[in-house]
């Protein structure tokens, strides 16, 4: 299966809050499924339906150690984030070659309609949660960059233009 294209920063598709999902229907499903495909193409361990010019609040994540685990979430919005926190470096296609080390909370309850039309809830740990606060920030219009200091903001964009100047 192929997939359309990641959208390239500074594309507008990247800062605009997402529409919601009103059902799950078989568009939607199909859309999940692309997502996945181009999560798994990456590799990455999750994708937000923006990030392919996709205006729909929906997002996919898999961070387990072998790929088929996919979790498929319309609509997520965090219930309860904890304290601690974990540090991981983040990245995106959208903006290819430059990672940044974000601290987010290391545990997350997020509310979302599941791949049945159904409201489900589940907390998401390590890695899975990271990803998953990624993604909704995508749905918020934010990238991970967004998290870090005006200076270190500034030299990841700077870093990020050179690359895509010299076409890597």
């Amino acid at each position: 299966m192929s997939h359309r294209p990641y959208v390239p920063w500074p594309h507008p598709a990247l800062r605009k809050s997402a529409a919601p999902v009103a059902e799950i229907t078989d568009e939607v499903r199909a859309i999940w499924d692309e997502m996945i495909d181009a999560m798994d193409t990456m590799p990455g361990v999750g994708l937000a339906a923006p990030q392919l010019g996709i205006d729909m609040a929906l997002v996919v994540v898999d961070a387990s150690t072998k790929r088929g685990q996919a979790i498929r979430l319309a609509n997520p919005s965090i219930l309860h984030s904890s304290v601690e926190l974990r540090e991981h470096e983040e990245g995106s296609p959208n903006l290819p070659g430059v990672w940044a080390k974000i601290k987010r909370p290391r545990a997350v309850t997020v509310r979302f309609l599941n791949d049945k039309g159904q409201w489900d809830r589940q907390e998401f740990v390590g890695l899975w949660a990271t990803s998953v606060q990624h993604q909704i920030d995508h749905l918020q219009g934010k990238m991970f960059f967004d998290r870090l200091g005006k200076v270190k903001r500034d030299m990841l964009l700077k870093r990020a233009r050179k690359l895509q100047r010299s076409g890597n």
